[in-house]
């Protein structure tokens, strides 16, 4: 069985969805791509994920990568390539042209030299030529431009996937059918179904959400009613394999329409919307699962009689602030109808005016951060019970817990400061996709806070101030900060976290803050990581620390890995996705163990070549080498400054120990290999015998980001290699 690589295309932030529906379909992940994931698979897996992916926009054959530096070497290279395989003499085709570069700054530019070098390969001197065809080719050439290299493949899917066939009229401001099946996925929604809960849209427009649940409850494919696909007149398809999939597929739906438990009811207010959607429901045989009337919000009445059930909405918004304002009660109508008629149920709330959700009068547990088209938006997941209840907070309206500005002349000063460090960290931010950096760290003496943005959350740490500063003064401060920064930074007060800096030492390192549960997922350099802000001291991940694991992650390809104190195992994800074949991860605490474990799964990295060991690492360097514990191609340290956890048998200090701690590292190095030496003491000297014993170059200035440039003593580090 030959594998191919495909590359699938989706909407803005259902990669990490994607990758796992992907798994499920039998392909391998290889990489994470902005709108979209890099798979391996046999054909099979190919044809399936067209059939199967509720996700997907497109299923791209990847044929090979050329040279793009230039127009002439893109004709070359494409000419080069075996057409007469993919395409008859006489056949039509398109060309799908994405990117752009130095030499080719147009696609369309792009899209004549492809076709130039395809019709070039198969004319004939008789004259018989293939033509081009936007409308109805037989098959779809994509070519994707990257810098300087262009990947060439075959669209696989024709229409985009999401298009199911269902939806020829739209109601107002419709989801896409795929951003739609990611909101219940994230809901949870397959689980729920699966123990016979209720699918219930107040606001349902044109019925998106409520035929998405109904596929999914019922195994229905969602290409199952689709007649043509991009394959379908490609030379190399393979017909009996899609009939195969296809008579599976319909058995599947046959079967799940029989078991399945779950109901679908949806309403609206506009009777317009409503006969749209009912359109809509027969097109996808549904008519007898879904049930669609015309019924005001404020009229609501949930005559589900299961135990659970999902209440999923997409409410309007509105694109100006004016308007927003005016939406502040139809969302309070919304929570009271819920909070009164869907007790135990889960609500899931798609909006891009999150701030409006503190009207619904629920805390919520969860956010994903989407995009409806080109515009930003967020789920927020809530539980309806008693103990979620809250405060209604209309929008606009200030938090009773933030403290008033004591001195507004000083609290200006800070928001200058803040808007300035916005404007230019921020746009250094999104050029490099740049989601958690900080954004403040004690540019002034009067406010001794370090500002780190994860997103769309803000992590606050206060410095502990001196005990020459009177303790009241630094609380005014404090509380001026955080009333200057959610205005500044255009977020909800819901959304910062403030911890007080001070210096840990044994189980203290490790023990909870808090207790709230709330971890939510961050990406960098296209690794997922999970934080949290409020439970820890820490928040899981080190932001000054980012070059390194992006460094790490760039040499780990085929190389084995060993990461001591390992934390909550980000460097190993690194080093995972980038495709290190085996990793060694060390830690003394459970806590962080598990996380990392969380953290490997997150990416899909199988514990079986992603090792965890629980033990404190001074003793796990001093024991005796076992089965795969030597040889390591790359080491990464990053040990406490000082330590006395009741975890290990003596104290560490790093200064003392740390020439022992790079002795025994480099024992299990592996010829040619290199350890990344790496601590955050500020008085710390490394010992003048390393550099005496081993090859050492001080990288401290290369690992300091643009975010960390005030403060270059956050950290220092050193790449070590024995010497020649």
């Amino acid at each position: 069985m030959s594998l191919h690589d495909f590359f699938l295309s989706c909407p803005k932030g259902l990669e990490y969805l994607l990758a796992d529906e992907m798994a499920g379909f039998g392909m391998t992940v290889t990489r994470h791509a902005p709108a979209g994931v890099w798979g391996r698979g046999a054909l099979e897996d190919g044809y399936r994920a067209c059939l199967w992916s509720r996700l997907a926009n497109r299923v791209i054959l990847h044929l090979a990568t050329v040279d793009g530096r230039s127009g002439d070497a893109l004709y070359e290279a494409i000419h080069a390539m075996p057409w007469e395989e993919h395409l008859q003499i006489s056949g039509r085709f398109r060309v799908v042209f994405i990117g752009q570069n130095e030499a080719i700054r147009n696609t369309q530019y792009g899209v004549q030299r492809v076709k130039d070098a395809i019709v070039d390969r198969l004319r004939k001197p008789s004259g018989v030529r293939p033509a081009v065809d936007t409308s109805d080719p037989d098959i779809t050439v994509s070519v994707r431009l990257h810098r300087g290299e262009a990947q060439v493949g075959l669209d696989l899917s024709g229409d985009s996937l999401h298009k199911r066939g269902y939806r020829t009229e739209k109601g107002i401001a419709p989801l896409r059918e795929n951003l739609a099946a990611a909101l219940l996925l994230r809901a949870g929604w397959p689980e729920l179904a699966k123990s016979g809960g209720d699918l219930v849209d107040p606001m349902c427009g044109s019925g998106t959400l409520l035929i998405e649940g109904a596929m999914m409850a019922c195994d229905i494919a969602p290409g199952l009613a689709r007649t043509e696909y991009g394959f379908s007149r490609w030379p190399g398809h393979d017909a009996r394999l899609w009939e195969k999939l296809q008579t599976e597929a319909q058995e599947r739906a046959q079967i799940g329409r029989r078991t399945h438990r779950s109901r679908f009811r949806g309403y609206d207010e506009n009777a317009r919307v409503i006969a749209t959607a009912w359109h809509n429901i027969q097109r996808a045989g549904l008519e007898d699962r879904i049930h669609v009337e015309k019924r005001t919000l404020a009229d609501f009445q949930n005559p589900s009689t299961a135990d659970t059930g999902l209440i999923l909405t997409n409410p309007p918004y509105g694109e100006r602030l004016s308007e927003r304002k005016a939406l502040g009660p139809l969302y309070e109508t919304l929570g009271e109808v819920v909070r009164s008629q869907a007790q135990g149920w889960e609500l899931g709330v798609f909006t891009g005016a999150p701030e409006l959700c503190h009207a619904l009068g629920l805390r919520s547990h969860r956010q994903y951060k989407l995009f409806n088209g080109q515009l930003p938006a967020q789920l927020l997941l809530f539980t309806v019970a008693p103990e979620n209840e809250a405060r209604v907070r209309h929008p606009g309206e200030p938090d009773r817990v933030v403290p008033r500005i004591a001195n507004p002349e000083r609290a200006e000063m800070l928001s200058n400061r803040l808007r300035k460090n916005l404007k230019q960290l921020g746009q250094w931010a999104r050029k490099n996709n740049i989601e958690c950096y900080r954004l403040y760290d004690a540019d002034m003496p009067e406010y001794a806070l370090a500002i780190d943005c994860y997103g769309e959350q803000v992590h606050v740490q206060e410095y502990a101030p001196p005990k020459s500063v009177d303790a009241r003064a630094a609380r005014e401060r404090l509380g001026e900060a955080l009333a200057v920064i959610p205005e500044v930074l255009g977020i909800d007060a819901d959304h910062l976290v403030c911890k007080q800096r001070q210096r840990q030492a044994g189980k203290a390192q490790y023990e909870k803050q808090s207790a709230s549960g709330q971890y939510f997922t961050v990406h960098e350099g296209g690794c997922a990581l999970r934080v949290n802000l409020r439970d820890y001291l820490d928040t899981g991940l080190f932001l000054d620390h980012r070059p390194i694991r992006q460094w790490i992650q760039s040499k780990a390809k085929d190389k084995r890995f060993l990461n001591l104190f390992c934390y909550t195992g980000a460097a190993t994800v690194h080093a995972g996705v980038g495709g290190a074949r085996e990793t060694v991860s060390v830690d003394m605490s459970k806590t962080y163990l598990h996380w990392a474990r969380e953290n490997l799964r997150l990416n899909h990295l199988d514990d079986q070549h992603h090792r965890l060991v629980h033990q404190d690492c001074l003793q796990w360097l001093e024991g005796k080498p076992g089965q795969g514990e030597r040889d390591f191609d790359l080491i990464f340290m990053d040990p406490p400054t000082f330590s006395n956890s009741a975890r290990m048998e003596g104290v560490l200090d790093v200064q003392r120990d740390h020439p022992q701690l790079i002795r025994q590292a480099m024992a299990r190095l592996a010829p040619g290999g290199v350890l990344v030496f790496s601590n955050n003491f500020r008085r710390f000297r490394l010992d003048a015998s390393i550099s005496e014993e081993f090859e050492v170059r001080d990288v401290t200035r290369q690992t300091i980001d643009k975010d960390f440039a005030r403060n270059p003593r956050i950290h220092q580090c050193w790449e070590i290699r024995a010497k020649a």
